[in-house]
């Protein structure tokens, strides 16, 4: 299924893709395929196919994650998106 992430956050855009690159392994684990667009200065919006939910929730409950929001005052808005023909 494919989803839209819209991320907001309080570190820099930079620091954003500086940790997200650090989880593209495991991303792979439950997503096809993945990429990403800068919204704003603290917003990034991320479109994936999701292969795996239970693997994806397992990651985005993670420790690491978990923290990475705390300290970066993360929200995640996820939509679910289809091909329009």
């Amino acid at each position: 299924m494919n989803l839209c992430v819209n991320s907001t956050f309080s570190c820099s855009v930079a620091e954003f893709n500086e940790a997200f690159s650090k989880f593209e392994d495991e991303m792979n684990k439950f997503a096809s395929d993945f990429k990403g667009g800068v919204g704003n200065d603290n917003e990034v919006i991320i479109m994936l196919n999701v292969t795996d939910f239970e693997a994806m929730e397992t990651f985005m409950t993670s420790p690491e994650i978990t923290q990475w929001n705390e300290e970066n005052n993360n929200v995640d808005i996820l939509y679910s998106i289809e091909r329009m023909d």
